[in-house]
């Protein structure tokens, strides 16, 4: 095995799965305050994920996982299944994240006009 590959693979791990820890504890707060104040719409859901998005940073996450997908998709190799079906389960999670970071940034918008 290439020590290259080896150290995307590391590297696009970490990129992938980093953001997630604080992003499932801003998901966490953000249903812990619609049940306690008992709020429902949209703009409860907002506010957890305005507190999440300012904690994590919104420009490092979509840095994060476009760079974490650059090196997954580059850590492919023959002969190496598990390794190459954990990379495109990580990839599909990076691109999660990025589409509930565009709608967060989308929803902010529009609401904010």
């Amino acid at each position: 095995m290439d020590d290259g590959k080896k150290k995307r693979f590391f590297w696009g791990l970490l990129l992938v799965w980093t953001p997630w820890l604080p992003t499932l504890i801003g998901l966490a707060n953000a249903f812990r305050g619609i049940s306690t104040e008992k709020a429902t719409g949209l703009g409860a859901v907002a506010g957890g994920f305005t507190e999440l998005f300012v904690t994590v940073g919104l420009i490092s996450t979509v840095v994060y996982q476009v760079v974490a997908i650059v090196l997954f998709g580059r850590a492919f190799e023959k002969g190496h299944w598990f390794r190459n079906l954990f990379s495109a389960v990580s990839i599909a999670f990076s691109a999660l994240l990025l589409l509930l970071t565009c709608g967060f940034v989308w929803l902010s918008w529009s609401r904010g006009r």
